[in-house]
């Protein structure tokens, strides 16, 4: 076995990028030639934490089959939001906490996945079942990674699991959580100075759901009418991206981190399945949200649901 490369999915998030990277160094540590890439570059909360602790960035790779057939995947499974040519590669493991979908591979693989809110979780599991020390700054990474995906504890995928090895990891990387939780958490709100395109692709994914692709993006932001006043432009690049892309139906989920609410608009059809999904009525292209914050558990299966019936 030539370099194993490891990497989470497209639009990488800080989970992503984390998890990978923590991943990557249990591999060395187990004798494995691994190396983390990433499937962009990473967004302004993931190179906060880079930068606070210390770790460059992992290289943005497009393809990798020229480089190795090895590969091991994070913070994903479906095929749609990983590297392009995913197909001609031999999938060694997967770390992952989201359904599994779309996913299939020829030989036997290793699969941890767990019901937790953040796959560095599960990576903190693996590095204690292998009895490795984690280094500081990388134990900081997969701190930042937990905040970042449970919105520091106020997301419902979060476990107790999480908690604990957000706290467990904030001793190793010796920084305060809340303190360095939320100094994190709004360095992904700095949104005006990014184009339409560049909100929309932040941290966007595709899920196949029943004969249509749906796009789903979520912003993080302190004020939802700092978003909305560029509603115009927002459902007119979806649109765009829409018909270049083959999408469907394009939802962006405009997320409060300071009061856990969000707000959706909506471009594409079948407009319909929104309307089933969340009970509610569009008005506009948008829809108010109360207590929805997370993409995964409360977006992703009552759309699923929605479109199955």
């Amino acid at each position: 076995m030539g370099k194993v490369l490891i990497f989470g999915h497209q639009n990488p998030d800080t989970d992503a990028i984390g998890a990978a990277i923590a991943f990557a160094n249990l591999q060395k540590e187990l004798g494995v030639d691994a190396e983390a890439v990433a499937l962009g570059t990473p967004n302004e909360e993931t190179q906060f934490a880079l930068d606070h602790f210390g770790l460059t960035a992992p290289r943005v790779v497009d393809k990798i089959a020229a480089e190795t057939s090895d590969v091991m995947l994070v913070d994903h499974n479906e095929f749609q939001q990983s590297v392009a040519d995913i197909e001609e590669l031999n999938i060694l493991a997967v770390v992952d906490h989201h359904r599994i979908a779309n996913f299939q591979t020829a030989n036997p693989l290793y699969y941890r996945a767990e019901p937790v809110g953040c796959t560095s979780t599960i990576v903190l599991k693996l590095y204690k079942e292998n009895t490795i020390a984690i280094p500081a700054k990388i134990a900081g990474m997969m701190l930042s990674a937990i905040v970042s995906d449970t919105l520091l504890f106020k997301s419902p995928t979060c476990t107790q699991e999480d908690i604990d090895a957000a706290n467990e990891l904030a001793q190793i990387a010796n920084v305060d959580l809340n303190g360095y939780g939320l100094d994190l958490l709004k360095a992904g709100t700095n949104l005006g100075d990014k184009s339409e395109a560049e909100l929309l692709d932040l941290d966007a994914k595709s899920f196949p759901m029943a004969d249509k692709t749906v796009r789903i993006a979520q912003v993080n932001t302190v004020d939802l009418d700092e978003v909305f006043a560029r509603q115009e432009a927002l459902r007119d690049a979806m649109l765009a991206e829409n018909s270049e892309n083959g999408y469907d139906l394009f939802l962006l989920l405009v997320t409060n981190i300071l009061n856990s609410d969000s707000e959706l608009l909506v471009a594409g059809e079948p407009r319909a399945m929104v309307t089933e999904a969340f009970n509610v009525q569009l008005k506009n292209d948008r829809a108010f949200l109360p207590g929805v914050v997370s993409r995964k558990k409360q977006v992703v299966p009552q759309l699923t649901a929605a479109f199955d019936k």
